[in-house]
């Protein structure tokens, strides 16, 4: 599932929950991870891992104390991540709406960072507006949740939930195809 050809096969079959049909490229991962804490980070949520390019790199970067937990909805890729063999990697067959029920029960109350690749324009308003919200409240104070997306028709949303000040927004234009990542911290 490393290759490009097995996840592009794979996102075809579910493109409205893969939300792309290529993985992230090394210039987005580091775009997305360039102002998380990892000396600090003992917490961080990953939405959406697909194959676990983005996964890697966070693991290569975080602390040996620290927890990665990984929700991914898509069996295929589900089943691929939980082959990367790491005591930090909790991978969950669950959606991001589910994020505090699924922490609780980890006994976890609190996350420093999220970073997201979930399409939130090809997810139902509702649903994309409930991951945010249980995010931010389980996201300490001075946490972040990192998103990228492709347009910016989500900006507005995501800005009226982490409230504006609080939002940065950059575009990676390495990436095929180019992407908008927004940078939110919880005050």
């Amino acid at each position: 599932m490393n290759n490009k050809r097995s996840f592009f096969k794979e996102a075809i079959k579910n493109i409205k929950t893969s939300g792309s049909l290529v993985p992230s490229s090394r210039h987005l991962i580091k775009t997305i991870l360039e102002d998380v804490d990892f000396n600090t980070a003992k917490v961080i949520v990953e939405f959406g891992p697909g194959n676990g390019i983005i996964t890697h790199q966070i693991l290569k970067k975080l602390n040996k104390n620290a927890v990665l937990i990984c929700f991914e909805v898509n069996l295929q890729f589900y089943e691929h991540l939980k082959q990367i063999d790491d005591d930090r990697l909790v991978v969950l067959n669950a959606s991001a709406e589910e994020i505090k029920t699924e922490l609780l029960k980890l006994n976890i109350t609190t996350i420093d960072y999220c970073v997201s690749s979930l399409p939130l324009t090809n997810i139902p308003n509702v649903i994309a507006k409930n991951i945010l919200i249980n995010t931010k409240e389980i996201l300490k104070n001075g946490g972040g949740f990192h998103q990228y997306q492709y347009t910016l028709s989500f900006f507005k949303k995501i800005k009226n939930i982490f409230d504006k000040e609080n939002v940065k927004i950059k575009f990676e234009a390495l990436n095929f195809p180019p992407a908008f990542v927004y940078k939110c911290k919880k005050i």
